[in-house]
């Protein structure tokens, strides 16, 4: 970094190490790095599990900005909060707080009122997180960014929020009976431009499918309840209209036979768990050409 420029440290507190918010705020470092010249200080991304790391990774060096994920217990969260107000020094920090779906009115109130003085903000979208961390690494001082954008200016920097547009429009099934899959499969497709469908089983799988005839590829988890991924897919290959469907399935690392079985059973490809993001774009990319 140029002389007395220190690096900026941004915090991301998730429930578990390296999750989707920190693949998020890897790419906005990125991003931000590239289009800032060489004038900009450099960025290090901090992670912590849970608030008790959190807040000693804030004792210990201060940060320019926190994303924490909503995913934690309530009482972590809170407790994460309430230190970071007891702190004079931190109390300028802004917290952008990412719920995968709308914060209960609620939990967002009690956290709000927990946090007072604190700069706290609730987003749902993972664009509108991408977009607030790189306006608050870009600015000169911690808390220097105005709250929350006005939709005009929203309008004019969303272009920028996906990460690569070259799915947009098109429409992808999940089908998985893990709610934290599910979420991070979502997140990282929703990144680049799909729009997503889920299912908790095969049979509903198969109901949405068929209910849902925009579906350019499906991502199937083959370990399930009731109808499992194998027997799913094989049943979708047994409808002519399905035939070339992009069928990717998820197999767990530890299991090799999985991979073998899935190709069997008709899938077109597999990933394996947990998911990293550039293996599973370069997958569908393979069978979604732009």
């Amino acid at each position: 970094a140029p002389q007395g420029q220190r690096p900026r440290r941004l915090l991301v507190v998730e429930e578990r190490p390296r999750g989707l918010l920190t693949l998020v705020a890897e790419s906005v470092v990125q991003d931000v790095a590239h289009t800032g010249g060489g004038s900009r200080p450099s960025v290090d991304i901090i992670t912590a599990v849970g608030a008790q790391e959190a807040a000693g990774a804030l004792a210990a060096d201060p940060c320019h900005c926190v994303v924490l994920e909503l995913g934690m217990a309530e009482a972590e969260v809170t407790r994460f909060l309430e230190a970071l107000r007891g702190d004079s020094a931190l109390a300028s920090v802004p917290v952008l707080v990412h719920s995968g779906h709308r914060a209960d009115a609620g939990v967002e109130a009690n956290l709000r009122d927990r946090a007072s003085g604190t700069a706290l903000e609730f987003l749902s979208s993972l664009d509108e997180l991408r977009e607030r961390i790189a306006l608050h690494l870009s600015a000169e001082e911690p808390g220097d960014v105005l709250s929350l954008v006005r939709p005009d200016e929203a309008q004019r920097t969303a272009p920028e929020a996906v990460v690569d547009g070259s799915f947009a429009g098109r429409t992808v099934l999940v089908v998985d009976d893990d709610a934290r899959n599910l979420f991070a499969l979502s997140g990282i497709l929703e990144l680049h431009g799909f729009r997503v469908l889920h299912a908790e089983d095969g049979r509903k799988g198969i109901e949405r499918l068929v209910d849902n005839p925009d579906v350019a590829l499906v991502l199937m988890d083959v370990m399930m309840p009731e109808l499992d991924g194998y027997a799913a897919t094989a049943e979708i290959r047994s409808m002519p209209r399905y035939a070339d469907l992009p069928i990717i399935a998820v197999t767990a690392k530890a299991m090799p036979g999985d991979r073998e079985k899935s190709l069997a059973s008709g899938a077109s490809d597999y990933v394996t768990k947990p998911v990293d993001s550039r293996e599973l774009i370069a997958c569908v990319r393979r069978w979604l050409p732009a």
